[in-house]
């Protein structure tokens, strides 16, 4: 039986005496796209910093490929082939794409830098006419995908993605959305996926989990949650 990439057991975090998170339990197989949907506050960008050691749980365990990273520093844990492209894109602004990608690229052992960039480049080919061009210029979707290249350049096997479609036109989104479907066909790659877009996410997701006020509330396949009326009424406009 496989054994999941990632398995978090009731996982609790506070920020001082506030519990943010109240134990949580996911488990994202190898190959699987998951997302965590739910609204402003409920806890999901906490969840995905907790999985990267700031805040570290306080109570629970979170297993990677077998090793329990809860007590790790971030510093280490990114060494373990989780990459994150987090809320907000939080690129180098003054930094030019291609200087943005090299960071990204830090932490990738055995790597081939030319040829991870050319899959960046294949990914999102905005960003190799902008490769001279510095990050806080770029647009708010050329920025998220610069994020996101540069999370792929350290070859993570699991991609943490928070908040990717936040402030973005329908366009951008759908381009957004693509690729991440791409990544996860042709590459098997695994995403932990936090979004607000409940619609695309669960679309998207093989599984998913709401979180309401820091627990986790309902799960289940994408498809599955899509046809839920309780969650269809939360969080699909009305319904859609």
């Amino acid at each position: 039986m496989t054994e999941p990439l990632l398995s978090i057991k009731g996982v609790s975090a506070f920020y001082g005496s506030i519990a943010a998170l109240k134990g949580i339990d996911v488990e994202i197989m190898p190959g699987e796209i998951v997302t965590i949907i739910g609204a402003n506050g409920a806890g999901k960008s906490t969840l995905m910093m907790t999985i990267c050691g700031n805040p570290q749980a306080r109570e629970g365990s979170i297993i990677f490929e077998g090793r329990d990273i809860t007590d790790l520093p971030t510093y280490e844990i990114m060494r373990m082939k989780i990459a994150q492209s987090p809320e907000g894109r939080r690129i180098f602004p003054r930094m030019t794409v291609f200087e943005n990608l090299q960071m990204g690229a830090a932490t990738a052992e055995g790597g081939d830098f030319r040829n991870d960039l050319a899959r960046v480049y294949s990914l999102f080919p905005i960003l190799e006419q902008r490769s001279t061009q510095r990050g806080g210029t770029l647009s708010g979707g050329e920025q998220q995908m610069l994020a996101i290249g540069r999370a792929l350049m350290s070859r993570p096997r699991l991609l943490l993605l928070d908040e990717p479609s936040l402030g973005l036109a329908p366009l951008i989104v759908r381009q957004i959305f693509s690729a991440i479907r791409d990544l996860n066909q042709r590459e098997k790659l695994t995403i932990f996926l936090v979004e607000q877009n409940a619609f695309h996410a669960l679309k998207l997701a093989h599984r998913g989990y709401v979180m309401v006020n820091g627990r986790i509330a309902l799960q289940g396949t994408g498809r599955e949650l899509l046809e839920r009326p309780e969650v269809r009424s939360a969080y699909l406009e009305g319904g859609r």
